[in-house]
């Protein structure tokens, strides 16, 4: 069941991004692009996607488990940290030469699989790294 939760989550969530054109790296760099042809569009992407994550924190606040488990595994909140940064940095700089993010990386595979394969590589070898050198 928790399978099945997890591939009908990640489908939806790929679907989203492909539906509202977040998986075009064109269009996330042209919404960074804040002297140039700017596209507002993944502003109104983010600022949709409060809603629907204001009423799921609601509803996951009266839960006692999740669908999928015996319990919430939730994040615990903690202060910026050089690890923060540094990862934040380095997120920002892959997101804004390559267009792309993990999330619609992975939704892209669908649309265009070699183009995109080089960034997933890329990707999955810095997540490898990561763990190697964080251990």
């Amino acid at each position: 069941m928790r399978i099945i939760l997890a591939l009908l989550s990640g489908t939806l969530f790929g679907a989203g991004l492909v539906i509202s054109g977040m998986a075009d790296p064109g269009r996330v760099r042209a919404f960074l692009d804040l002297f140039g042809r700017w596209d507002p569009t993944l502003a109104f992407v983010m600022g949709g996607a409060i809603v629907p994550m204001a009423i799921a924190w609601t509803v996951q606040r009266r839960l006692e488990s999740p669908l999928g488990d015996k319990a919430f595994s939730l994040p615990e909140t903690r202060g910026i940290d050089t690890r923060l940064a540094v990862g934040a940095i380095l997120f920002g700089i892959g997101w804004g030469l390559g267009g792309l993010c993990p999330g619609p990386a992975i939704a892209s595979l669908s649309l265009s699989p070699v183009a995109v394969a080089p960034f997933v590589l890329a990707m999955f070898a810095g997540m490898g790294l990561h763990r190697l050198f964080t251990r």
